[in-house]
């Protein structure tokens, strides 16, 4: 393979093989080879071409010594700065994602966010001055006559033989790029500058750095895989297609539909129109145009951003100097890889949008936390201990309002029974443990659906298992709950007493801390209904003895008084009992309706930070990652 090599602009070798060919040089690249050129008192020696210029300057010493054009040594990288551009808070946002999701979603869901980012970190540490530009196609296209028709050289090989290139063939218009090929992993022996074509063509493609790719459809699978190794890490790509195989489902497929969001940094180039007749080649041109349509990929037409298209003859140079003005404007404006970067971001978005955009607005509504806690005081029956705090509210009622004589005559039929019955205590039976355990766990499933509607596959696995997780040990928890309060009802607030409730398990010793064997508050009237019931019994008693006393003698006889006396204390027993009773009514309801809100809240807030607030604390943070999702898409420069 013959290629001809330049050391700068102005400076031509003539036919003479590439120092980097020779097995005296190695494969360095062309960067290292000047490393003594400006010491002082020695001259610039390149191998053979030198040598060669050394021996002519030595036959012809009356001839005017031709000076050589010095190369600019100084440094030729820069640091990349895109300046103006969203793409460095894009990269953080993307940064930023990855690292909130890892724990959350598959490695292989952020496989490729994290190859952008390390793909962008990598380009962003080289030079900006460069714009690397790969010229991909298939077999038979024209490519590599193309790249050797810019190059203005036979850099490349091309021919019948296919396939013809074996490998990627770079050619460098300024130096300053080794690092970026080494980056593409193209040794120093397919380094290339090309053939001055004129200071104005070599000043307009300053900072390209061309590669020759091999075929995308080679029948070795060694190419393909150069060929997309390539691609995803070069800045632009000009895609040659000629009239034969450009609908070929193989490029749209795989190549230029994938990629239609990296619009603004292809172009797509016709070639070999020379063999199309007449207005063939406008016509075959448009129909390129209406499948590239077809692929999503916008096309840069009436000064909107989008693909180049253009037709060319890369054999007859027709069309080669558009191209090449075109490239020179590109690569000029220092964009490129900004572009293909903002390109990339773009592309991982798209793949993340499954995993990170939810349907609606998922989370946990005010309804959905009411109907939980109504769930959970169900399973722990709040109502049911609500109703036996009010009838134990009105047993005290009638033990200490009802008369001596019905208090005597239960405290006789308790002692009959052979061992006291404690109706504050209370067990459910294990069918009834089990029908609550059941309510609890259909409860928590229940909240969890209602918290995932909507949410992405695995946030939403993430959300139901931190209700699993949090849902461990909550039916012991409501058990405990229950014993407490069936053992010792709580102290609550009532509005005759004015003494203030304490949720089970908050604040104090109150509720059911206080121990077995409790009595509800009393109401202040609660004396005067006891003095009222002793002194109708004490004038029962007074009736009767003065009876006695008129039947025995000692009293004068007179029946209707004392009969009366006692009478009054008959009747006025119950009848105070039963205004107590009436009376305790309202006060017993309130007492129960406040021992069931204890229960509830306590069963509420022992659900609320076992389930609800793991459920709230995931779903928080999907909202953050979510946030950083919008921040990544929402600044976005590609063409839409």
């Amino acid at each position: 393979m013959t290629a001809v090599t330049d050391e700068g602009p102005g400076q031509s070798s003539g036919p003479e093989r590439d120092p980097e060919q020779s097995p005296e040089e190695g494969s360095a690249p062309r960067e290292g080879l000047h490393e003594d050129r400006d010491r002082p008192g020695r001259g610039w020696d390149d191998g053979l071409i030198a040598r060669r210029a050394d021996a002519t300057a030595g036959a012809a010493p009356e001839a005017a010594p031709q000076a050589v054009p010095e190369e600019d040594v100084r440094p030729q990288v820069e640091a990349y700065v895109p300046s103006g551009s969203p793409l460095s808070p894009r990269l953080d946002a993307l940064r930023e994602l990855v690292g909130l999701s890892r724990a959350r979603l598959d490695r292989t869901d952020l496989a490729e966010a994290g190859r952008v980012l390390d793909e962008a970190a990598a380009r962003q540490r080289l030079s900006s001055r460069h714009t690397v530009v790969a010229i991909a196609g298939a077999s038979g296209s024209g490519k590599s006559t193309l790249f050797n028709s810019l190059a203005g050289a036979q850099i490349s090989e091309s021919g019948l033989r296919r396939p013809t290139t074996a490998a990627p063939i770079a050619c460098s218009w300024t130096d300053g790029a080794a690092g970026l090929l080494d980056r593409l992993a193209i040794p120093g022996r397919l380094r290339r500058r090309p053939q001055p074509s004129g200071a104005g063509a070599d000043e307009a493609l300053q900072g390209l750095v061309l590669v020759d790719l091999p075929d995308h459809d080679s029948a070795a699978a060694g190419h393909r895989d150069q060929v997309d190794r390539v691609l995803a890490l070069v800045d632009a790509v000009v895609w040659v297609v000629d009239p034969e195989k450009y609908a070929d489902a193989a490029l749209h497929e795989r190549y230029l539909r994938p990629l239609a969001g990296h619009a603004e940094v292809t172009f797509v180039v016709l070639n070999q129109i020379d063999r199309l007749p007449g207005e063939a080649a406008d016509q075959v041109l448009d129909d390129l145009r209406r499948l590239l349509d077809e692929d999503g990929m916008a096309l840069g037409e009436h000064g909107e951003p989008g693909a180049t298209v253009l037709s060319l003859s890369a054999l007859t140079g027709d069309g080669v100097g558009e191209l090449r003005e075109l490239l020179g404007r590109f690569v000029q404006e220092r964009t490129a890889a900004t572009r293909r970067l903002s390109a990339d971001v773009d592309a991982a978005a798209a793949r993340l949008r499954p995993v990170y955009v939810a349907e609606g607005r998922p989370g946990l509504g005010e309804r959905s936390r009411e109907e939980f806690a109504d769930r959970l005081a169900e399973a722990v029956g709040a109502a049911a201990a609500g109703q036996a705090a009010e009838r134990e509210w009105r047993r005290n009622a009638g033990r200490a309002c009802g008369t001596p004589w019905l208090r005597l005559w239960r405290w006789y039929e308790s002692t009959r029974q052979p061992h006291g019955l404690d109706r504050t205590a209370f067990t459910a039976p294990p069918e009834e443990q089990l029908t609550a355990r059941q309510r609890v766990e259909q409860a928590v499933r229940t909240v969890a659906d209602d918290a995932v509607e909507g949410l992405p596959g695995p946030w939403a696995q993430a959300v139901r298992e931190a209700a699993v997780h949090g849902a461990q040990g909550l039916p012991e928890a409501l058990d405990e709950l229950a014993e407490r309060a069936g053992a010792a009802p709580a102290r609550g607030a009532d509005a005759d007493s004015g003494e203030a409730a304490d949720p089970a398990g908050q604040g104090g010793r109150t509720g059911p801390h206080r121990g077995r064997g409790a009595r509800p508050p009393r109401p202040a009237w609660w004396p005067a209904a006891v003095l009222a019931q002793v002194a109708m019994t004490l004038l029962q008693i007074f009736g009767g003895l003065w009876l006695l006393g008129q039947i025995v003698g000692v009293i004068e006889p007179g029946l209707l008084t004392p009969a009366l006396v006692m009478l009054a204390g008959v009747i006025g027993g119950p009848l105070v009992e039963w205004s107590c009773a009436a009376a305790a009514r309202g006060p017993a309801r309130r007492y129960g309706q406040e021992a069931e809100r204890r229960l509830r809240e306590a069963a509420a807030a022992c659900g609320r930070a076992r389930v609800l607030d793991p459920v709230a604390a995931e779903l928080v943070r999907y909202r953050e990652v979510r946030e950083r999702y919008v921040a990544v898409t929402e600044f976005s420069t590609m063409a839409r």
